[in-house]
C-alpha cells in the first residue's frame, strides 16, 4: 500500500474509533474497556493503542473535538443576524452533537493546555452570543451563558435503551419548551444566585 493509501486508512480508522468510544462511553459508562471500542470500531487493540496510548488520551481527544465543535457552533450562531435564532442556533446544534455528553469525566481527567484554551475560546463565543440576545431584549435578563451550557448538558445525555426515533422527536420537543423557558420576559423568579465560572471550571481542575 502507498504512503497516501496508509494515511488514508489510518484517518479512517481513527474517525472510527473516536465514533466508537463517544458512544460507547456515553451508553455504557466510562468505566467501560477499551476492547469494546475497537471491537465496535471494527479495528485491532493494536491499532488503538499506536494512537492512544491510555484512555485519558482517547477522553481528552473527546472532550477537545467536542469543545471545537462547540466553538464552531458558537460562531456560526454568531453569523446570524437574528440574536435570538443565532442563539437557539448555537443550542440546538450543540444539543444535537451531544457536546455536554462528557461533563460527567470532569475532574477525573488531566485538562491539557490546548483543551482549556478551546474551552476559554468556546465560552468567549457564547457569552457574546447571550449578550446581543440580552442586548436586543430576545433573553430573559436572569439567564446567564453557564445557565444555558449547564441546560445542554442535560439534553446531552443519553436516553435509556437502544437508540430510537420517538427518543429523538421526544427531545427536540422537550428542547423548543426548554427555549421557550429562555426567551424574556420569563414568567418564573430563578431560583438561587446563578452559577459561578470559577465553580463551572473547578469541576475539571485548576486552570493555569
Amino acid at each position: 500500500m502507498s504512503t497516501r493509501g496508509r494515511q488514508a486508512e489510518a484517518r479512517r480508522n481513527d474517525l472510527a474509533l473516536l465514533r466508537a468510544a463517544h458512544e460507547v462511553f456515553t451508553t455504557q459508562g466510562f468505566d467501560a474497556p477499551v476492547s469494546a471500542i475497537a471491537k465496535r470500531a471494527g479495528v485491532g487493540m493494536g491499532s488503538l493503542y499506536r494512537r492512544y496510548r491510555t484512555k485519558e488520551e482517547l477522553l481528552q481527544r473527546l472532550c477537545l473535538i467536542a469543545m471545537e465543535r462547540s466553538l464552531e457552533a458558537a460562531e456560526s450562531g454568531l453569523a446570524q443576524d437574528d440574536p435570538w435564532e443565532g442563539l437557539a442556533r448555537y443550542v440546538r446544534t450543540c444539543v444535537a452533537n451531544r457536546s455536554g455528553a462528557l461533563a460527567p469525566i470532569a475532574g477525573t481527567i488531566e485538562v491539557t493546555d490546548e483543551m482549556w484554551r478551546t474551552a476559554r475560546r468556546c465560552d468567549e463565543a457564547a457569552a457574546r452570543l447571550v449578550a446581543r440576545a440580552h442586548q436586543a431584549g430576545v433573553l430573559r435578563g436572569d439567564v446567564t451563558m453557564l445557565d444555558i451550557s449547564l441546560l445542554m448538558e442535560q439534553f446531552s445525555r443519553p436516553a435509556p435503551g437502544p437508540p430510537d426515533e420517538e427518543h429523538d422527536h421526544v427531545k427536540r420537543r422537550l428542547l423548543a419548551i426548554a427555549l421557550d423557558g429562555l426567551r424574556a420576559p420569563g414568567a418564573t423568579e430563578l431560583p438561587g444566585e446563578p452559577p459561578s465560572m470559577e465553580w463551572y471550571e473547578a469541576r475539571w481542575g485548576s486552570a493555569p
